[in-house]
């Protein structure tokens, strides 16, 4: 099984954690920067473990104070093989920890990188369905909607053969929308994370959460979808053999 996305960096016993999702079945996890100095933690981390992979971004809520000299500095960093995508990048009008203008410049810069380097692109999305899609209306490459909590986005995201990826809140009592979105994705289309230390699902939510977490995760996708739960962690870990090119 894998984690096609948690914040390893936000652990503070992630070389324990990566052992604890291996025990769990999960030999690979894709762990996300969110600064220059995190993504460099994020790559040292994939560095020292063989199942660890890199997304590395600067976050929509660092817009305010992100400088091009940053964006040069991840761009050199993306270089490195075990660097799989660009993200996690969008915009978040439900939190205002950034400026509008400022979310929407850094999220055209490193789409614009994503497309440069050929890399695909993981979205984060909050209360700004509209400004999203319309910033990737012109966009040709991968496209990963990350935790996707936004039905309204489920339609075009099916159109433009993007991946879907659902996280711990699925699984929650009140998250019926994100359900039956869930069982509207093609198989080819989904993916899975828990998006650690957050979003711990249902069986352990208020905990703090980690990648070997994933597979509570997977077993509600597979009970909502009437799949097989081995059958459906083969294609996941085939989805995100293709999206990330692993």
């Amino acid at each position: 099984m894998i984690d096609t996305h948690a914040h390893l960096t936000s652990l503070d016993d992630a070389d324990e954690a990566i052992k604890r999702a291996a025990v769990a079945g999960v030999t690979r996890i894709l762990t996300v920067g969110t600064s220059v100095e995190d993504c460099r933690r994020a790559l040292a981390l994939a560095e020292a473990h063989d199942g660890v992979f890199a997304i590395l971004g600067i976050h929509p809520h660092d817009a305010g104070t992100a400088t091009e000299d940053d964006l040069a500095a991840l761009r050199e960093l993306l270089a490195h093989p075990k660097a799989v995508a660009v993200g996690e990048t969008g915009l978040d009008w439900f939190r205002d920890y950034a400026p509008p203008a400022e979310q929407r410049r850094l999220f055209a810069e490193e789409l614009a990188l994503a497309a440069e380097l050929r890399k695909p692109v993981v979205i984060h999305t909050r209360a700004a369905d509209d400004d999203t899609l319309a910033a990737l209306a012109d966009h040709e490459g991968t496209v990963v909607l990350h935790c996707f909590s936004s039905p309204a986005l489920l339609g075009p995201a099916l159109e433009r053969g993007w991946y879907v990826s659902f996280a711990g809140n699925v699984t929650f009592p009140k998250a019926e929308e994100l359900r039956a979105a869930a069982t509207r994705v093609p198989a080819d289309r989904l993916l899975v994370e828990t998006d650690s230390p957050y979003l711990a699902p249902q069986p352990l939510r208020g905990r703090r959460n980690e990648p070997a977490n994933v597979v509570h995760t997977l077993a509600a996708l597979a009970a909502l979808r009437d799949a097989e739960l081995t059958d459906l962690a083969a294609r996941v870990d085939a989805n995100a053999d293709a999206a990330f090119g692993l």
